[in-house]
C-alpha cells in the first residue's frame, strides 16, 4: 500500500514549533522521520522543508512508504496543537473579488450595475497584502472581532503556499512553483474599511489595515496538502458554514484568474519566494450580502474538496 501524506506544523512539549508529517491519521516529527530514512540534516521547520521543496517532496514521499515510517514515533492528530501550517510566510497575497458570482453579489450590495469583471475590462489581476504573523491563526483558533468592529464578515477561500522561488513565469509553469494548498479565511472587518472623518474623494479614506490586516483575520490550515495529492485546483469545491448553517457553496471554476494566472501576474512585479501563501479570492455568500455578520460564539467551518476542513471560533 502507498501512503499519501500531508503536511503540519505543532507545537512540541518544549514550545518549538515544528514541521510534521501527518499519515493515516498520525503525526510524526518531520524531522525524525526524515533522519529515519536516512537524512541526517533534515530541517524541522515548515520553511526548512519548503526553502528546498521540490527535493524534500520527494524524500518525504520516499519515507513514509518505507520502514522509516514504523520505526519513527507518532501521535493521533487529535492530540497535536496545531498552528497555521505555514507559521511564518514571507508574505501573504490575497486576490480581491477574483469570482464572477461574488463580482455580481457585491454589485448587488452596493445597488449598482454589474460591471465587467477584472479580465472583461482587459484589467490585470488585483492583490492586497497583510502582515504574516499577526495575521494569521491556526486551525481551531479562536479570533476575536477587532475593537470597534460590529460587522465581521467571512470569506472562505483556496490558499496556495510557493515552495521555489519564481520570477516572471508563465501560466503555463506556475503551478510548477506550488508546494501545496490550504484552506484559509480571509475574515473582513466591513465597518473598519472607511475612516469616516476623511473626505469621501480623500485618498486616506479606504483602511485596508483595519479592514483586513487585524489580530487573527487569516485562519489557515488545517494543514497543507502537497500539490501532487490536491487535484486540479481550478475544479475544488469550496463551502462555508456558519453555525452548521450553509453560506457560501461554489466552486473554484468560478475564479476570474486562475491560480494559475495570479501566480503569474505577480511574478512579473517581484520574486515569489518559498513559503509565501497566496489567497485567490472568495466567491458568493458572504456575510455583508446577507445581512448578516459574525457573533461572539460562532462556528465557521470552511471545507474544500481534498483540502479538510478548517474550523474557527468568534469571541
Amino acid at each position: 500500500m502507498d501512503y499519501d501524506y500531508r503536511l503540519v506544523s505543532f507545537v512540541d512539549r518544549s514550545g518549538a514549533t515544528r514541521a510534521g508529517v501527518a499519515v493515516d491519521g498520525q503525526v510524526y516529527d518531520a524531522a525524525d522521520l526524515l533522519q529515519a530514512s536516512g537524512l541526517p540534516d533534515a530541517p524541522a521547520t515548515m520553511a526548512g522543508l519548503l526553502d528546498d521543496w521540490p527535493g524534500m517532496d520527494e524524500r518525504i514521499l520516499a519515507a513514509v512508504n518505507s520502514s522509516a515510517l514504523r520505526t519513527t514515533a507518532s501521535w493521533p492528530m487529535e492530540s497535536v496543537a496545531l498552528v497555521a501550517p505555514v507559521p511564518a510566510p514571507g508574505a501573504i497575497y490575497c486576490a480581491g473579488v477574483n469570482y464572477r458570482c461574488h463580482r455580481e453579489e457585491m454589485a448587488r450590495v452596493h445597488n449598482r450595475p454589474a460591471e465587467p469583471d477584472l479580465r472583461e475590462s482587459g484589467f490585470e489581476p488585483w492583490h492586497f497584502l497583510v502582515p504574516p504573523r499577526a495575521s494569521l491563526a491556526g486551525p481551531d483558533a479562536i479570533v476575536e472581532r477587532p475593537e470597534g468592529c460590529e460587522k465581521l464578515d467571512w470569506e472562505a477561500e483556496l490558499a496556495l503556499v510557493i515552495g521555489r522561488p519564481v520570477r516572471r513565469v508563465s501560466p503555463d509553469e506556475a503551478l510548477s512553483a506550488v508546494a501545496g494548498y490550504a484552506v484559509a479565511n480571509d475574515l473582513s472587518a466591513r465597518d473598519l474599511s472607511v475612516r469616516p472623518q476623511q473626505n469621501e474623494k480623500s485618498p486616506f479614506r479606504s483602511d485596508w489595515l483595519a479592514h483586513k490586516g487585524f489580530e487573527g483575520s487569516l485562519p489557515l490550515g488545517p494543514w497543507l496538502t502537497p500539490a501532487r495529492f490536491a487535484g486540479d485546483p481550478r475544479k475544488l469545491g469550496i463551502r462555508l458554514w456558519v453555525n452548521d448553517a450553509l453560506k457560501q457553496d461554489s466552486d473554484t471554476g468560478q475564479m476570474i484568474y486562475s491560480a494559475a494566472e495570479q501566480i503569474a501576474h505577480l511574478s512579473r512585479l517581484r520574486t515569489l519566494y518559498p513559503g509565501d501563501v497566496i489567497l485567490t479570492g472568495t466567491p458568493a455568500g458572504v456575510g455583508s450580502a446577507r445581512g448578516e455578520f459574525l457573533q461572539p460564539g460562532d462556528l465557521v467551518r470552511i471545507e474544500i474538496d481534498g483540502l479538510g476542513q478548517l474550523r474557527t471560533r468568534i469571541v
